[in-house]
């Protein structure tokens, strides 16, 4: 692989999430006439297997110091396996960051901190040659993810992708210094393959179309892995960013619940439990529960991989700045909130170069 074909990404929190993106790039690798599972198998010439991780950091002892293929693998990490896979060197060291916010009490039950002494995010993301940092650090870790924000907007000036819901694409300060240092921006918080939120919207996109008026809706969400046992704790941002992605799309007030709850023995697989309490024709009452079960991490890798190749679009054609269509497609908290059905739309225009961003 030529390095001009190259997707040069950094991690930033080694987690599932890093476990189920490195382990699925190496899936389709072995499996490449197997499209199964992406939402794109071609994004503007590049693959799912052009994305190369170049730098990673994290604050577990268990994975600082450790090659990434390594440390993708070290508890509390439980994420699927991919049947088959097995993974060489990558020649990727985890780098100690600094901590901040990022392992509060109901983390570091699970998570030892290491003692090695923070590195300078900003220059490995420099020195590796990384085009843009992915954010994968826990929810409420506001003051590590603006952190790395700062590290990749202001001082390497490489795109930054935010996975997680700390409002930083929806900043109007980012927003501004992307644009004067060039680099495009997707964010906030990844809006899962089939997850919650995307079925979640689905369902009420499909009641309005029918004509049905929701009262009040709920959504519960339970699994065994350690985001679980963080958004317990300190969730408030995540119950914005879901119920903000589904009330977006009624034309009215609607009474909106979401919780979560961790069960360790689930370990990365999610259950989501939908409820409705709607009224059609006459306002005579309906009530509508769905249930889904999906494994977690994988189902926000295969977003992930679509962003990362986004992104590098971007680049390549010099559009620095929120990219407005992978946002509201591909995210729960994006700057501008438009139904799904619209958003793909403009995600495909945009790859095609019809669209600016």
């Amino acid at each position: 692989m030529s390095d001009d074909k190259q997707v040069r990404v950094a991690i930033a929190g080694v987690g599932n999430c890093a476990q189920a993106m490195v382990e699925g790039i190496e899936y389709y690798r072995q499996n490449p006439t197997d499209t199964r599972g992406l939402m794109n198998a071609d994004i503007g010439g590049y693959q799912v297997t052009d994305i190369v991780p170049v730098a990673a950091f994290d604050i577990n002892a268990h994975k600082v110091g450790k090659d990434l293929h390594e440390a993708i693998y070290g508890s509390p990490n439980n994420a699927y396996r991919y049947p088959g896979i097995e993974l060489e060197q990558s020649g990727v060291t985890v780098q100690m960051a600094e901590v901040h916010d990022g392992n509060p009490p109901a983390l570091a039950e699970y998570v030892p901190q290491s003692d090695q002494t923070p590195c300078d995010v900003a220059q490995v993301l420099k020195d590796s040659g990384a085009e843009m940092l992915l954010n994968f650090i826990p929810t409420e870790s506001h003051n590590a993810a603006r952190m790395f924000a700062d590290a990749a907007i202001k001082e390497a000036k490489i795109g930054f992708v935010n996975g997680m819901p700390t409002l930083i694409v929806c900043d109007p300060e980012y927003q501004k210094l992307a644009i004067e240092n060039g680099v495009p921006l997707i964010g906030d918080d990844v809006k899962s393959q089939l997850g919650g939120t995307a079925i979640h919207r689905a369902l009420a996109t499909l009641m309005n179309q029918r004509g049905c008026h929701i009262d009040e809706t709920y959504q519960i969400n339970y699994a065994g892995n350690t985001d679980f046992a963080n958004l317990m704790a300190r969730g408030a941002s995540k119950h914005k960013t879901k119920q903000g992605a589904v009330t977006s799309l009624v034309p009215y007030p609607v009474t909106m619940s979401t919780g979560f709850t961790h069960v360790p023995l689930m370990e990365d697989r999610k259950t989501s439990i939908f409820y409705f309490n709607i009224g059609n024709f006459g306002n005579a009452p309906v009530r509508l529960e769905a249930k889904l079960e999906v494994e977690d991490s994988a189902n926000f890798a295969g977003v992930m991989v679509d962003m990362a190749r986004l992104m590098k679009v971007a680049l390549d054609r010099g559009v620095s700045g929120v990219l407005d269509s992978s946002c509201s497609f591909l995210t729960k908290h994006p700057p501008t909130q438009i139904p799904d059905v619209l958003a793909r739309q403009h995600v495909q225009e945009f790859i095609s170069g019809s669209r600016e961003r």
